[in-house]
């Protein structure tokens, strides 16, 4: 790749992003973003492109899966084996439903169905065709991508363009690293290579666990989710939802509800202990105010709704839009968040407000070990239910930014990669509070 000229830095007047304070700046001025159709993937990815300055500067791309029916038996097979399985079951059915019979329906768009007709579908040649044409011109483009499904995609970006394009891929993607120019990834992904990890896989399974090998130097760790969630997200929170939440008794204690996973169950069970708990601190608590997310089950909800539901203290979010969840981390005096969610902890977490954590103690393998770097940081605490005053009498602890410094040269690499000399340090965005 040929030599990249340093524009010269913002001007102060017009204020540049937090990541650049002290004089950082970077050449590369626009962005590709290659999500999933997830919240919590793409989150990480429009998060890293908003702390670069490339908030209004990026396109997103999804790739999508087929849905509904046997399709969602079907998400461990490779997306593009996945379509094409899909296309031709479609067509079988169509052939023994109007055999016989002349101009057979076309099989429907893909994602056409799930709410993603305003964004593009991921097309390799495509984004090479553009970082291609548009390279004299505006320079190279960042791809950034993140979760299984995308991985397909940003790595044949990187194979086709890779003169053109500086590709990060975000979370692990298990094999292959050197695919990409960039590896984010949270550290309890390495977890598997831990002493305590191998004792509890049987010997002759340990070779099909990944990663198989340490970080190297083309990967950086983190320790929680990449988010969008930084100091002018919640001033701007704070400004729309004041006339909500400003008449609000304090403390206002916030309580983020999401859902089991493999690695961390539960059930009805821990929505009661959950409850008890909020009854013995609703005292001391101004308000109380409950999210559920979408993996939320109902046997979980309608505990709490049974418990709390009719509280005047308490007030549990329909799910209808607006979303107050910013507005919820500007204003809350503390928080409750089920162990579940990597992201949600990690966007609690960066508002430097007291965090408890609920059902930790179940969460199991990699996840078992994200809860223990966050209780040795001093970052979060157990919700017991023995608190004296929510998010009051706690000790006060102030944010600490971690910036996390994905390649001072974006990376300076010689040979096949050849890209020079781009400083650029990218914030995690997850704001450690120790």
């Amino acid at each position: 790749m040929r030599p990249i000229q340093l524009p010269e830095p913002p001007s102060p007047k017009l204020g540049t992003p937090e990541i650049f304070e002290g004089g950082v700046y970077g050449v590369v001025r626009r962005a590709v973003v290659i999500g999933n159709g997830y919240p919590g993937s793409e989150n990480q990815s429009i998060g890293l492109v908003r702390a670069l300055g490339l908030a209004d500067k990026h396109v997103l791309y999804r790739v999508t899966r087929p849905k509904g029916g046997l399709n969602e038996w079907l998400h461990w097979l490779p997306v593009s084996l996945h379509k094409n399985l899909d296309y031709i079951i479609r067509q079988i059915c169509i052939i023994l439903k109007y055999r016989g019979q002349r101009g057979l329906p076309l099989p429907a768009e893909n994602g056409g169905g799930v709410g993603l007709k305003g964004v593009l579908e991921a097309d390799v040649h495509q984004i090479v065709t553009m970082a291609r044409q548009t390279f004299e011109k505006d320079g190279p483009i960042l791809v950034v991508a993140s979760g299984r499904d995308t991985i397909s995609v940003s790595s044949s970006i990187k194979l086709l363009a890779s003169d053109n394009a500086f590709v990060v891929q975000i979370l692990h993607p298990r094999l292959h690293l050197n695919r990409f120019d960039l590896v984010i990834t949270p550290k309890h992904d390495y977890y598997p290579l831990t002493r305590e990890a191998q004792q509890q896989v049987p010997q002759f399974i340990r070779k099909w666990i990944t990663p198989r090998e340490p970080p190297d130097s083309h990967v950086v760790l983190t320790v929680g989710a990449l988010h969008q969630v930084d100091a002018g997200s919640l001033r701007n929170a704070a400004s729309a939802w004041r006339d909500e939440f400003a008449p609000l008794p304090k403390p206002l204690l916030v309580l983020n509800i999401g859902g089991p996973t493999g690695n961390c169950r539960y059930g009805a069970d821990l929505a009661r202990q959950l409850t008890t708990n909020l009854l013995s601190v609703l005292d001391s608590c101004g308000s109380i105010r409950i999210c559920f997310s979408n993996r939320t089950p109902e046997k979980v909800s309608n505990v709490i709704l049974k418990e709390l539901g009719g509280n005047p203290k308490v007030y549990i979010w329909d799910g209808q839009e607006p979303n107050p969840h910013l507005g919820h981390l500007a204003w809350a005096d503390a928080f409750v968040v089920t162990a579940d969610s990597v992201s949600m902890i990690s966007e609690v977490c960066s508002t430097g407000k007291p965090v408890y954590i609920m059902g930790a103690e179940r969460c199991t393998w990699k996840f078992s070990e994200f809860h223990k770097s966050l209780k040795d940081r001093g970052v979060v605490r157990p919700f017991t239910g023995s608190e004296n005053r929510a998010g009051v009498t706690l000790r006060s602890m102030k944010p600490q930014k971690q910036l996390v410094e994905c390649t001072k040269h974006l990376r300076s690499v010689d040979g096949d990669c050849d890209h020079r000399n781009i400083p650029l340090i990218i914030q995690n965005h997850f704001n450690f509070c120790i």
